[in-house]
């Protein structure tokens, strides 16, 4: 058996290690147009930051990984056909790559939203991976003078911000929403995060855009002006879908995968931030870019591709992050009955509906968070623990015994 994986996030070390669970000796190839080995990609805020180094984020496997699961790495090397007749992925330059099983993982890219201006500005950098980084950070050079906006405030313009808020003159941050995290938080705990950013020195623009851009400057839609040396946009990201849907895979805004992560195409596989995922949280399908969702389908392509049995069937949104020491935990939906405690450094939401616990967000204290998150996954019928102790404080001895024994295995 000879597979061949596009792509080299966590969903393909995912998709590896699936194979190697099945089949411990057939052929890997890994097709990836970035130069590095996998790295720890929410890790380039903490490079700008200076808490973590380039040589330890590729290391986010051991150095070896790819030697001793027999991949042969194509890094540096862009694939740009599929062809499903003859079982080949061509790539730039010419040569093809034979496969029995192919899986695309090839993840999202930066959404640059079309800005009268934009090609002028000399200064500019997205900020999703370890190059973007680097720019970003020659950039910034090392005499902390420098004026820079975000554009957006979702978690990588906020992450950006966090990297590099030390190093800077001035940092601003504009977001067409009326509050920061539009898409992971409500009102309330965004207002949160954003006091705490604020005290750190970031200044937010929101419910505003940039209508226009020269060279040095944002003119916004409300007519204020923004002067910036260097410029971020972090507006969001859309998934690499064209390979797939060029290969007759069938596409809706992300890859239509089943529950074994398998395509329309025979022999084709997709996992990670590319796909349409079932949120069982709030029983939608809809693309979810976290990292969590991208190694478990990666496995499950894996196991699937090399001939295994394996269904993954517990998709949820959820993020972990911390913004400039305070951190935060959400997962799942909503919408439902809700339970709250919050004060001004502080929130807890827990959401609830039809006995089961379906949503959560966490700022300040998130110990023990995974417990939340394994009862919405396990969708746990809450009457079957003492949901009233656990309610104030994520416990184990909220479970029966057999209950904590599936809790231990299942809480990270």
């Amino acid at each position: 058996m000879n597979y061949v994986i596009i792509g080299n996030g966590t969903a393909a070390i995912g998709v590896i290690e699936g194979i190697r669970v099945v089949d411990k000796h057939s052929p890997i190839t890994v097709i990836s147009d970035e130069v590095y080995p996998v790295y720890g990609r929410p890790l380039i805020s903490y490079l700008l930051l200076g808490e973590t180094t380039e040589q330890r984020m590729l290391h986010y496997r051991p150095a070896d990984f790819y030697e001793k699961n027999n991949v042969k790495t194509l890094f540096g090397r862009t694939a740009l056909s599929i062809n499903t007749a003859g079982k080949t992925v061509s790539l730039e330059g010419g040569e093809s790559v034979p496969y029995d099983k192919l899986c695309i993982c090839t993840g999202s890219r930066p959404f640059v939203p079309p800005t009268e201006g934009l090609e002028t500005v000399k200064n500019k950098t997205s900020f999703m991976t370890l190059d973007d980084a680097k720019r970003l950070d020659a950039l910034l050079g090392d005499k902390n003078d420098k004026r820079v906006l975000i554009i957006g405030a979702g978690l990588i313009g906020l992450k950006c911000a966090e990297g590099i808020h030390r190093r800077v003159s001035a940092l601003t941050v504009i977001d067409l929403a009326p509050r920061i995290l539009p898409n992971v938080l409500t009102d309330a705990p965004a207002a949160i995060i954003q006091r705490h950013m604020e005290s750190k020195g970031v200044q937010f623009i929101l419910g505003d855009s940039a209508a226009r851009l020269t060279p040095d400057s944002a003119i916004l839609q409300s007519g204020k002006v923004v002067d910036f040396d260097i410029l971020v946009v972090a507006v969001g990201v859309r998934p690499n879908t064209e390979l797939a849907a060029a290969a007759g895979c069938t596409v809706e805004r992300g890859i239509l995968i089943d529950d074994h992560a398998a395509t329309s195409v025979a022999d084709i596989y997709a996992a990670g931030d590319c796909t349409v995922s079932h949120d069982i949280a709030s029983d939608t399908d809809r693309i979810l870019a976290i990292l969590p969702n991208a190694y478990l389908q990666g496995e499950t392509a894996g196991m699937n591709m090399a001939g295994g049995d394996r269904a993954f069937t517990k998709a949820i949104p959820m993020n972990a992050s911390g913004f400039m020491g305070l951190h935060m935990v959400t997962a799942g939906s909503y919408e439902g009955e809700q339970y709250l405690e919050h004060d001004a450094d502080s929130y807890k939401l827990l959401v609830t509906r039809d006995n089961r616990l379906v949503g959560f967000i966490l700022i300040g204290e998130v110990d023990r968070a995974g417990i939340y998150t394994s009862l919405i996954r396990e969708q746990t019928p809450l009457d079957t623990i003492d949901f009233a102790l656990i309610r104030e404080k994520p416990q184990l001895m909220a479970f029966s015994h057999a209950e904590r024994a599936k809790q231990l295995g299942g809480a990270h």
